[in-house]
């Protein structure tokens, strides 16, 4: 029974001692390379940057990162976020004079796309959907439910716009108005974005940005995406660009060291990159992502409504 103990901490120590490598190369191994490609992930409704960012700052001015790859599988998410994460991988660029190439093999729609529209070069899998540019605000009138729920909702605001989006009475025209026309700001601001980084005409975008997605074999023939390819092409790419020849290595952020509560049981976010699998005991977590993740998926950018 000690024994049986003493193996069973010594597995812990083993994992949280791995668990604290700063950089580790792809294939699990740390990694001593001089030159260095930096793998980085976009995955799941982009509600939050903090993660990626977080990286992104910390290790784009290492001297041994002379590339980065960036992975997307995003359905997309929120503005505010998605353009955060589009303005940093800009100032990376620009402050660094690093390739940036980001890969998409599975779904780079709407707030995924913007955050990408900032790489030096986009690749994407011929079969992957790409686009989806478009904003969405959505809202829901339950004054019919409340009223058979034997519901009253008293609300007591600042201001006639204070409650706009409620779900408790119907939208007033002038809320209707005032949220169209931040559609419509936020829907300039992309096309304009998507214009710039594509060196596309207003004609050419406007005529696709529509909400939908098309194939990445469309997106390249209409010049949205740079060229087909999976993630092994984008790091030769990024490798090409950055003159490195055959000499360097891919490597990823290591999760951090966890503590003793996650080591035992995996309690990771699965945003986070390089992690283990989630543990069973976390399923439900994980599942409600996932439906989360579904419903969006090829939604345009949306907004949130309300309570701000």
């Amino acid at each position: 029974m000690i024994l049986l103990f003493v193996g069973f901490f010594a597995i812990i120590a083993v994992r949280y001692f791995m668990s604290s490598k700063d950089v580790e190369g792809s294939d699990g191994e740390t990694t001593m390379s001089k030159n260095q490609i930096l793998n980085l992930e976009i995955n799941g409704v982009i509600m939050n940057g903090k993660s990626f960012l977080k990286k992104l700052k910390k290790y784009k001015k290492d001297p041994s990162i002379k590339a980065i790859v960036i992975d997307i599988n995003s359905p997309g998410g929120a503005v505010g976020p998605s353009q955060e994460i589009y303005y940093e991988i800009i100032r990376a660029r620009k402050e660094t004079k690093k390739p940036i190439v980001c890969v998409s093999t599975g779904l780079i729609a709407s707030g995924g796309y913007y955050a990408a529209l900032a790489c030096d070069k986009i690749l994407v899998a011929p079969g992957a959907m790409i686009g989806s540019i478009g904003v969405i605000m959505e809202f829901a009138n339950l004054e019919k439910l409340y009223e058979w729920a034997k519901v009253q909702r008293y609300t007591i605001t600042s201001g006639k716009f204070k409650d706009s989006g409620s779900e408790y009475r119907p939208m007033r025209e002038d809320e209707r108005q005032l949220f169209q026309s931040m559609i419509d700001e936020v829907y300039l601001q992309f096309k304009t974005t998507v214009m710039n980084s594509r060196n596309l005409s207003e004609e050419i975008v406007s005529q696709y940005a529509d909400g939908r997605v098309m194939t990445g074999s469309t997106a390249v023939r209409l010049k949205f995406a740079d060229a087909e390819g999976t993630f092994e092409d984008a790091v030769r790419m990024a490798a090409t660009m950055a003159k490195l020849g055959d000499d360097y290595k891919v490597v990823k952020p290591s999760k951090g060291k966890d503590n003793w509560f996650e080591t035992i049981f995996n309690n990771r976010d699965e945003d986070e990159l390089n992690t283990f699998a989630p543990s069973p005991l976390f399923s439900t977590s994980r599942l409600m992502k996932n439906i989360f993740k579904t419903e969006l998926l090829n939604q345009p950018l949306f907004m949130m409504p309300g309570y701000w």
